[in-house]
C-alpha cells in the first residue's frame, strides 16, 4: 500500500496510506466545453466517454511524490489537476499532475491513466480552510524542455471544474468516501502551440487569500528500448 506524506500550513504533518486513486475526466463546470473537448479528441482518436462527467479507477500503487517519472516513449505528458485526500479527521486538498500515456489513450483512457503515476505535491490544505474561496485559486502548469519547466501551457482557477464536493458526494454514493481515497480532479484546458511532450513539468496552486502556494514538479526520463 502506498503511503503519502503532506505538510500542513501550520507545520503538521499528515500521513496518509492510499487504499482507492481515481482519475476524474472530463470534468469541466461547462459541459458544452467538455462536448466540444470530446469532438476533437475523437479527431485524434480518443474514444469518447460513455458518460460525463467520467472516473477512473487507478491503481492505487500510483500515488506518487517523486521527482522523476519514467516512461515507454516520446509521447506521454502531465496534465495540472488538484487532487482531494481524504484522512481519518477531514479532507486535504493539494496539487497534482496526472502524467498520461498519449499512444496508450487512443486505446483507452482507463489504460492509459494507469501507465504512468499521478504525481502529488508534498504540501496540502484542509479543505474546510479553503472551501469558501475555492473558485478564486489559479491552477497552472508549466513545461520545460530542460530540467527546469519555463513555458506556461496551462492558465486557469479552480472555478474552471468541477467541485471537490460534487466528488464527494458522488464517492459516498458508491462507498469510497473513506479515509485512504485520493481523487484527482480532472484537468484544464492546454495552450495551443506549446509542446506537451516536454522533459519537465511543474503544476501549481496559488491562493490569493492567504498568499500560499503549493507545487509538484518533476522531469520524464525515457527508459531504454526493450530487447524481444
Amino acid at each position: 500500500m502506498t503511503a503519502l506524506s503532506f505538510e500542513l500550513p501550520d507545520g503538521s504533518i499528515k500521513n496518509v496510506q492510499v487504499r482507492h486513486l481515481l482519475n476524474a475526466g472530463y470534468a469541466g463546470r461547462e459541459q458544452d466545453e467538455v462536448q466540444a473537448h470530446i469532438a476533437e479528441l475523437a479527431e485524434l482518436g480518443v474514444p469518447g466517454p460513455t458518460t460525463t462527467p467520467a472516473m477512473y479507477p487507478v491503481s492505487p500503487y500510483l500515488a506518487q511524490q517523486v521527482a522523476e517519472v519514467r516512461v515507454q516513449h516520446a509521447r506521454t505528458s502531465g496534465e495540472a489537476e488538484w487532487a482531494l485526500v481524504i484522512t481519518d479527521d477531514g479532507v486535504l486538498l493539494t496539487v497534482a499532475c496526472d502524467h498520461t500515456d498519449r499512444e496508450l489513450e487512443v486505446h483507452g483512457v482507463a489504460w492509459s491513466k494507469n501507465a504512468s503515476p499521478d504525481v502529488l505535491g508534498r504540501k496540502a490544505w484542509r479543505l474546510d480552510d479553503v472551501r469558501d474561496h475555492l473558485d478564486r485559486i489559479t491552477l497552472r502548469g508549466w513545461v520545460g524542455e530542460g530540467e527546469t519547466p519555463d513555458t506556461l501551457i496551462q492558465d486557469s482557477s479552480l472555478e474552471a471544474l468541477l467541485t471537490p464536493d460534487y466528488w464527494l458526494e458522488v464517492l459516498a454514493e458508491r462507498g469510497l468516501n473513506q479515509p485512504g481515497t485520493v481523487l484527482i480532479s480532472g484537468t484544464v484546458a492546454m495552450t495551443g502551440g506549446v509542446n506537451q511532450f516536454a522533459r519537465s513539468w511543474k503544476v501549481e496552486m496559488a491562493d490569493p487569500v492567504t498568499g500560499e502556494s503549493l507545487d509538484v514538479q518533476y522531469v520524464v526520463e525515457q527508459m531504454p528500448q526493450p530487447i524481444g
